[in-house]
């Protein structure tokens, strides 16, 4: 692990501070008229979710965590377990749905995802930014309105509730922000 600085903490850096894992969300370098400068940051636990403010002088130093990243496959859903297959050796690790969070909802069968570990514990998934998801549900197709730049309510077949322009019906393939869940474009 390398030593960093208070002063150099930067925002997506993942230290070992007081017996965890954080990550930086917020990093702001404060110089004050009196005293010695110092960095402000927000941090958020990996575990947990805890967030914590913390000052940091320029003198102290951290630790920083280097997560190593696998390349995996998504298998199936077990439960409320998700299987996944490491792509280099086959072997298979199972992470409870609550701990992958959000980005579950985007999972499909056979989809390659990056896991990220921290001494052989698994702490986060990482999806691809964009998905291709059918729409299961939406208003019908209302002639003159194409041209319009208005949105009508969907739901795609992963249950997903999203805005689409006017001319998308349902049965069609869409590209689909996982981020937030936002409609980018017609898959081709």
């Amino acid at each position: 692990m390398a030593k960093l600085n208070g002063n150099e903490i930067r925002i997506g850096n993942i230290i070992l501070h007081q017996g965890g894992l954080w990550i930086a969300v917020k990093a702001n370098a404060v110089k004050p008229g009196k005293g010695g400068a110092f960095n402000q940051v927000e941090l958020k636990n990996i575990e947990d979710g805890r967030k914590l403010n913390e000052r940091f002088r320029a003198a102290e130093t951290v630790e920083r965590v280097r997560l190593e990243q696998k390349p995996h496959s998504y298998l199936y859903k077990d439960g409320d377990m998700l299987v996944f297959m490491n792509s280099q050796n086959y072997e298979q690790i199972n992470l409870a749905e609550e701990f992958v969070g959000d980005v579950a909802q985007y999972l499909s069968d056979g989809m390659e995802v990056e896991l990220e570990f921290y001494e052989d514990r698994a702490l986060a998934v990482k999806i691809p930014d964009q998905v291709i998801l059918e729409v299961a549900e939406t208003e019908p197709v209302v002639k003159g309105q194409t041209a319009a730049n208005s949105f009508k309510p969907a739901i795609l077949t992963n249950g997903v509730r999203t805005n689409v322009p006017p001319f998308v019906g349902v049965g069609e393939r869409l590209i689909i922000n996982t981020e937030d869940g936002s409609y980018v474009k017609r898959a081709e």
